[in-house]
């Protein structure tokens, strides 16, 4: 399985719609928080990108 779009933008676009729609709730602060982790370079990135591709991995072998 391939991802083609880059995950930052997948959680920007995202993020943007939740916003415009003005649906806040514990899922926009999620993605939030995952939009904002991708976008730093924090020590906290790498462990956020390994969870994320096992997630990936997962729904995959599904």
């Amino acid at each position: 399985m391939a991802i083609t779009v880059s995950l930052v933008a997948l959680f920007g676009l995202v993020l943007f719609f939740l916003l415009r729609s003005r649906t806040l709730g514990y899922g926009s602060a999620f993605v939030a928080m995952m939009f904002g982790f991708y976008l730093s370079s924090t020590g906290a990135a790498k462990p956020m990108n390994q969870l994320s591709t096992a997630l990936i991995n997962a729904i995959g072998n599904l």
